[in-house]
């Protein structure tokens, strides 16, 4: 597999991807998100560390400077944003009091205080974020920790043991399962970060399968019969609702994760490396490698799709506070399809249209990038 190969590849499977997160914070289908949820997530984190090179065991600050730049720093520019426009969205009627998530919690305006510390907790802990108006900006901190901690793991194996790289990714990988498995039994939480640093751990291990699997590649399947046959096993887990990167960790997590993860990465790149070839290649190239406006204003987007809802169904019109999607008839009309297309379109058009204006006028391009 040829460096372009590999990389068009892994960029059409993370459109996929950024296309699933977006279906399932659309509230689609119950069978289909169940589906989406068992392999979206880890993918990304596979595809980090697919892309992992040995290079950064001799220039590890480089490595993590470039973490920095592109994780933290966008985080923390978006999130302030986000802060300082959080009390407007209520006078313009995009949040409000009233209506709010699936399970009933609502956002409220923030006083002066409480703005000063999540400002200090995005600029610290890289949480704090508004929930409602950015709330998949944990995938940055995740990403983040999960590759600077696999980074001072993997060097010190390389560095004082004579384990290969595979071998190094893999007793990772197995340290990972270990200590979840621990801090479910002894109901353990990594306090200094948000949630309990669930997610960091999971994600430390599909940064590690990634790596593996990158030392491997030779090996990986693109037949029809295996993407056939992955997809009938992804299928089954969403069936039996097999959990994906969520919060919170059961006994049955520490084997059904890893196996719906890594099974999901294979499956959908070995189904991208076939889109590749086709007509769509080129656009979901575009998307893969263009998901940090997705990830930021999809949800921003979806309230253009719920005034339509509203109009449609004589709603409230109070009802486009609700996050992330208004919910009602959620389960049987086809309005996430629409939520869909303008949480991934609109975000990709407006910085399509931004580039452009960048290209052609130079003062623009320092302010914006």
């Amino acid at each position: 597999m040829t460096v372009y190969q590999r990389s068009r590849g892994i960029a059409i499977a993370k459109a996929l991807a950024i296309i699933g997160m977006v279906i399932g914070h659309a509230e689609g289908p119950g069978p289909l998100i169940s589906f989406i949820f068992t392999w979206h997530m880890p993918l990304f984190f596979i595809a980090a560390g697919y892309f992992f090179s040995d290079r950064a065991v001799d220039e590890p600050f480089d490595f993590i400077g470039k973490r920095f730049r592109k994780l933290y720093v966008p985080f923390v520019k978006w999130s302030l944003l986000f802060l300082v426009l959080h009390n407007l969205w209520f006078e313009v009627g995009v949040l409000n009091e009233q209506y709010g998530n699936w399970t009933g919690g609502v956002t409220h305006p923030y006083t002066l205080r409480v703005a000063l510390q999540r400002a200090i907790a995005i600029l610290t802990s890289m949480s704090g974020y508004d929930e409602f108006m950015a709330g998949a900006f944990w995938f940055f901190r995740g990403l983040l920790v999960s590759s600077v901690v696999f980074l001072v793991l993997y060097r010190l194996l390389r560095r004082h043991t004579r384990l290969t790289a595979s071998q190094s990714a893999f007793l990772i990988c197995v340290a990972c399962v270990a200590f979840a498995a621990l801090r479910l039994a002894f109901n353990i939480k990594l306090s200094y970060y948000p949630n309990g640093g669930f997610r960091e751990t999971w994600g430390v291990f599909f940064f590690g399968a990634g790596v593996i699997l990158r030392r491997n590649e030779h090996r990986l399947l693109a037949d029809w019969w295996f993407i056939a046959v992955g997809l009938g096993l992804m299928m089954v887990a969403g069936h039996f609702k097999l959990r994906g990167m969520n919060n919170g960790i059961v006994y049955r997590d520490l084997w059904s994760l890893p196996l719906t993860g890594i099974i999901g990465f294979l499956t959908v790149f070995a189904l991208s490396r076939r889109i590749a070839a086709g007509v769509l290649g080129g656009a979901l190239e575009y998307v893969g490698r263009n998901t940090m406006p997705v990830y930021v204003f999809h949800i921003l987007a979806y309230k253009l799709v719920s005034v339509a809802k509203i109009a449609w169904y004589g709603l409230d019109p109070g009802q486009i506070g609700c996050h992330m999607v208004i919910h009602y008839r959620h389960d049987d009309d086809f309005f996430w399809v629409l939520y869909t297309m303008v949480g991934v379109g609109i975000p990709l058009l407006v910085n399509h249209c931004v580039g452009r204006l960048r290209l052609s006028m130079p003062s623009l391009r320092r302010v914006v990038g």
